[in-house]
């Protein structure tokens, strides 16, 4: 059967939060992560939800056909789009000695560099991702100078590394083209243990209150801490097209792909992911790499 693929990056704006319930811990409502890394990600369905509501605002008449049906017809045929968690690539940490840094590890970097072999990207060969990493080192471009770096209570040295010049050539093909020279600066490849504690403690934790409508105080035990993803996080999710399986449809894989790329992004190119609509969290800006399988 014909496939279409594409990647799409995803480059928050404002903080996220695609949540997993309450929780038995001190964040009660934690953020979504992959089970066996505990990496933040954005779950599949949460996703192509988005995808959908997106489309369904602005009246689109196909959404059936890429998306699906509705509930109450779900019976009569799948929709013909494949939608993959959002992946984390860029992890914004706090840095004591400047600007916040985008830090990633090898394991991501192996893992993203898989997913476009499977896509059939063109730039799957396209960069060389760095060896291991020992726990007190940082990567970083070759034009900067090697010099102590903070991440959080981490200290590193940093090593200049050619590596990383391909990297940022690819990375810059999911973000905005004008944010190169602070990719330049800012990016730095971290051992993967580093990393994935950097994961689990160095997300934002926001406390939250319920207010009494009367009296302007906080109600007596309306406190709940909140994790979200920060502004500046790059993730990236994978979509997949096939030929259309509503009856009498004659619409090919690449039309469905077609109709969320262009119909969704090219005059628009922004999604929001999560249900924190009313303070204006979960706004992704969106990039777009088609390949083919």
């Amino acid at each position: 059967m014909s496939q279409k693929t594409a990647i799409l990056g995803l480059c928050t704006e404002t903080s996220l939060h695609a949540g997993t319930g309450q929780m038995l811990s001190n964040i009660d409502l934690p953020i979504q992560r992959e089970y066996h890394t505990s990496y933040p990600c954005v779950y599949g369905s949460g996703v192509k939800g988005a995808l959908r509501q997106s489309a369904e605002s602005r009246g689109f008449k196909w959404i059936d056909e890429v998306f699906g049906p509705d509930m109450q017809h779900g019976s009569e045929h799948a929709g013909a789009l494949g939608v993959s968690d959002a992946r984390l690539l860029l992890l914004p940490v706090r840095s004591l000695t400047g600007h916040f840094k985008w830090v990633t590890c090898p394991a991501i970097l192996d893992r993203w560099k898989a997913d476009y072999q499977r896509l059939g990207l063109p730039e799957a060969n396209g960069f060389s991702v760095p060896s291991t990493i020992d726990n007190e080192t940082a990567l970083v471009h070759d034009k900067l100078p090697e010099q102590d770096l903070f991440l959080e209570e981490f200290r590193f040295k940093t090593q200049a590394n050619k590596n990383v010049k391909d990297v940022i050539n690819n990375i810059i093909k999911l973000i905005n083209n004008d944010l190169k020279a602070n990719l330049i600066k800012q990016l730095v490849i971290i051992n993967d243990d580093m990393f994935a504690h950097l994961c689990r403690y160095a997300t934002p934790v926001d406390a939250h209150i319920a207010i009494d409508n009367e009296t302007k105080v906080t109600i007596p035990g309306a406190l709940w801490y909140q994790e979200t993803l920060p502004p500046n996080t790059l993730l990236y999710t994978s979509l997949i097209a096939q030929n259309s399986r509503k009856n009498k449809s004659e619409k090919k894989a690449n039309d469905i792909l077609n109709h969320v790329i262009s119909d969704l992004f090219e005059k628009h190119p922004y999604l929001r992911i999560d249900g924190n609509e009313t303070v204006g969290m979960g706004w992704c800006k969106v990039k777009v790499l088609q390949g083919e399988v």
